[in-house]
């Protein structure tokens, strides 16, 4: 049955890219999407009289990009009756938000003035009140203010985008608190950890929202892998921390002595009740702890006070980031990479990297016993569920293209041992594996910075590395070219081995390489001559 040419009805992948921007209430973006409705067009009829779209009766197609797939072009089908039940479910969240303080009028904006004095009593009363809300040893003092009042000063742009930010973050943090029976004032810490940054990096290798080292990653189930760095990912990093905070509090049954354990480690903060006479108040043993520790908790709770009191100081969200229940997950059946998606979706590019920032190559792997998913705007899920063969094909024509082909999946090490090789020397070796020279010697009970050829070493790799040692090798058997009859053909300027491959039916780029001993693109010069069985 063939369907009449229809207008597209929702055009949700755009309307999300404008929602991405600026700053709309819900009627507003309903206008832009109707408006946006009546200026769109549908696709070409070929792949109208297709069975597939007679399986439903309300069904759209839309144009997304000018690649063929098998000689038509790509059309996207869309469920209507579904799309409105997805309109229906973002519109119960958007007016029933859980932190409404994080909802946004449009009058609020950051060229307000953002107040920065009050008084000393002022701020006593409110820290009082604070406390009295909260298992923390929230007290006053001179340096906490300091530092309050420098923040609201000196960063008010800074903590605008930070509110943004925690428009998206905040609800998922809080879910896994509450999973943990955490205090819900521990979703603050990721500022204070990572400025809400998913891929945030120290200077010593600590990544993600959470700030997690490779070994305590590992430890508590983050993989990092040439293609996937879990310590980014914001959920599973968020469900680490939780687990991590967990184990600190049993140990220390005091919340502001687990924050200080997260940041230094449970060993400096043990030395410092040691060295305050056996003192457990973390105000009592601030001197004692090293200096990041020291300035720690009064920065995070200064980040508390700041984001609990900041309608009283004029200070609003940037509206720059969705909310996350505005999106879905989806998981996926074959490799696929940002670029494709965004080809056949339309999604901007930028929103796909906040969503996804876990993929360090903007490629996601399909590995055995894994399940790594795609995070999208809620609409955009829904088209891609709805096409999902379609893109798969899609995403399956495009790699064939490749010249060159994706690099390969590896996961980093725990610990591996490496051989020293003629030319090797401390910093090159560190700079390899992501450590610092001092590790490795610290690792190795080196006392100097000398090493020999074929000496072997102790390594715990910040970065994955796809071979540990190189072990000699057997001089690879050179293929012997078919026999029989062939063609020539003279390479032309602008030429590639793909677009030759594709001159002759069933040759393949492989092929070319191995009957003419090319193993380098840079060999291929104009005037070669191939030899095509």
């Amino acid at each position: 049955m063939k369907l009449t040419r229809p207008y597209i009805t929702l055009i949700f992948c755009l309307a999300f890219g404008l929602m991405y921007g600026q700053e709309k209430k819900t009627s507003a973006q309903e206008n832009e999407v109707a408006e946006l409705t009546d200026l769109t067009e549908v696709l070409t009829d070929s792949l109208m009289d297709t069975p597939a779209l007679a399986l439903n009766g309300s069904i759209d197609t839309l144009r997304v990009d000018t690649t063929l797939i098998s000689g038509k072009p790509i059309a996207l089908i869309d469920h209507i009756e579904v799309s409105e039940f997805d309109k229906k479910w973002l519109k119960a969240w958007e007016s029933n938000v859980i932190d409404s303080s994080l909802v946004i009028k449009p009058e609020d904006t950051i060229g307000k003035m953002v107040i920065e004095n009050f008084t000393t009593e002022e701020l006593k009363e409110r820290i009082a009140y604070l406390d009295s809300q909260t298992p923390f040893n929230f007290e006053y003092n001179p340096s906490l203010e300091k530092i309050i009042k420098h923040y609201l000063k000196n960063r008010p742009e800074t903590l605008s985008n930070l509110m943004g930010r925690a428009k998206y973050y905040f609800p998922i943090f809080e879910e896994h608190l509450d999973k943990y029976n955490i205090p819900m004032e521990l979703k603050y810490l990721a500022i204070v950890e990572s400025a809400l940054k998913a891929n945030a990096t120290s200077r010593v290798g600590a990544k993600g929202l959470w700030q997690f080292m490779y070994g305590t990653g590992r430890e508590y189930d983050l993989k990092v892998s040439s293609y996937v760095d879990e310590r980014s990912d914001p959920i599973k990093s968020t469900e680490a921390a939780c687990r991590y905070l967990t184990k600190l509090y049993e140990i220390f049954d005091d919340w502001d002595l687990a924050l200080a354990a997260y940041n230094s480690g449970p060993g400096n903060v043990n030395k410092a009740i040691r060295r305050s006479g056996g003192q457990k108040n973390y105000w009592n043993i601030r001197h004692f702890l090293p200096r990041e520790t020291a300035g720690y908790l009064p920065a995070f709770y200064a980040t508390y006070y700041i984001f609990e009191y900041a309608n009283e100081h004029q200070l609003y969200p940037k509206n720059e980031m969705l909310h996350s229940f505005e999106t879905d997950t989806i998981v996926l059946k074959r490799q696929i990479t940002f670029e494709q998606v965004r080809k056949v979706l339309g999604t901007d590019m930028e929103l796909l990297t906040f969503l996804n920032p876990q993929y360090k190559l903007k490629i996601i792997p399909v590995v055995k016993d894994r399940n790594y998913t795609l995070t999208l705007p809620k609409f955009s899920s829904g088209s891609f569920v709805s096409n999902e063969e379609l893109i798969y094909a899609y995403a399956e024509e495009e790699d064939a293209k490749r010249e060159k082909p994706l690099p390969k999946y590896f996961e980093a090490n725990d610990r591996i041992r490496y051989r020293v090789r003629s030319g090797d020397y401390l910093g090159k070796i560190a700079n390899r594996y992501g450590v610092s020279v001092s590790s490795i010697k610290k690792w190795n009970g080196l006392r100097s910075n000398n090493i020999s050829v074929g000496q072997r070493l102790t390594i715990y790799p910040r970065r994955p590395v796809a071979s540990v040692t190189v072990a000699p090798q057997p001089a690879a058997t050179k293929k012997e070219a078919p026999k029989g009859e062939y063609s020539t053909y003279t390479v032309q300027k602008g030429d590639s081995l793909w677009l030759i491959s594709q001159k002759y039916p069933k040759v393949s780029v492989a092929q070319l390489k191995e009957w003419n001993n090319i193993w380098s693109s840079k060999t291929l010069k104009p005037g070669t001559q191939l030899k095509i069985y």
